[in-house]
């Protein structure tokens, strides 16, 4: 038999298993990060199913009106949900209507009228109101090596078009964004630690910053998701500043609401199920 026939024979062949069976031939060898190997303390609650996307596929299109109870309980937002992703699946989606692990109720902080706490791991933030939980929301903390600091603090600068004097967004020289920037901590060696918008992307990802939804950012900058729609900066930026005027400027804060943070953040891995 010439080689150009036993070629033509194995192309015959395993061409259909390429096409036919990607996630088998994809599966635990490879490199893609898979966020179903994080856990969350409140995944015990929820029965779950983890699903890789396909080609095409999409949060909108997978779950239609639900897709952002999905991200939320991912802790991903949709510019880092590309196919070949892997998302946990609640097996009933009305398990995870309006998701959030935080408590509605916060007995220690009934004497504040607003008060800010961060659990690393679950990757959640709520803000309460005299105790009470009005606004929660999914949260990047800091990666392995650059743990977000825990223990209690104060919000104590804002500033709505804050810029990292020391990361860029990739392969560009643009000043890395952290619009809707709150300052919560400044570190012995004069590291500054801000609560702000960035990318969402599944697991603890900053340099210790908390970092949370900010789609238009996203799409301003990477042109994704065409239409945002998810900017709990935002949300949480304007609930802090409350009827004070904001100029956009850096300004200091004063009696800026209490933060809270504790736990550990789960480190995620490389490898998939």
């Amino acid at each position: 038999m010439s080689k150009r026939r036993l070629w033509r024979i194995v192309f015959v062949i395993v061409c259909p298993l390429l096409i036919s069976a990607p996630s088998e031939l994809w599966g635990a060898g490879s490199p893609l990060y898979s966020g179903c190997t994080i856990r969350y303390p409140t995944d015990a609650n929820i029965e779950w199913e983890c699903r890789r996307l396909r080609a095409r596929e999409t949060l909108e299109t997978l779950f239609a009106d639900r897709w952002i109870d999905v991200a939320r309980f991912n802790r991903i937002d949709r510019r880092h949900t590309a196919p070949g992703i892997f998302l946990k699946v609640p097996k009933r989606l009305e398990d995870i209507a309006g998701f959030t692990p935080m408590p509605p109720e916060y007995p220690p902080a009934t004497a504040e009228a607003k008060f800010i706490l961060i659990d690393l791991a679950e990757q959640f933030l709520g803000a309460y109101e005299y105790g009470r939980l009005v606004l929660s929301a999914p949260i990047a903390s800091g990666e392995r090596g650059n743990e977000t600091p825990t223990g209690e603090f104060t919000i104590t600068a804002v500033h709505h078009r804050h810029r990292s004097s020391l990361y860029t967004i990739e392969k560009t020289n643009i000043p890395y964004p952290m619009n809707y920037a709150l300052r919560f901590h400044i570190s012995r060696s004069g590291i500054a630690f801000w609560i702000h918008g960035r990318d969402i992307s599944g697991h603890p990802a900053s340099h210790g910053c908390i970092g949370l939804y900010d789609e238009p950012m996203q799409t301003q900058y990477y042109g994704s998701p065409r239409e945002p729609v998810l900017d709990d900066a935002r949300i949480l930026y304007e609930w802090v500043m409350g009827p004070l005027a904001d100029d956009k400027r850096f300004r200091r804060v004063e009696d800026g609401p209490p933060v809270l943070i504790v736990g550990r953040a789960p480190v995620p891995t490389r490898r998939t199920r």
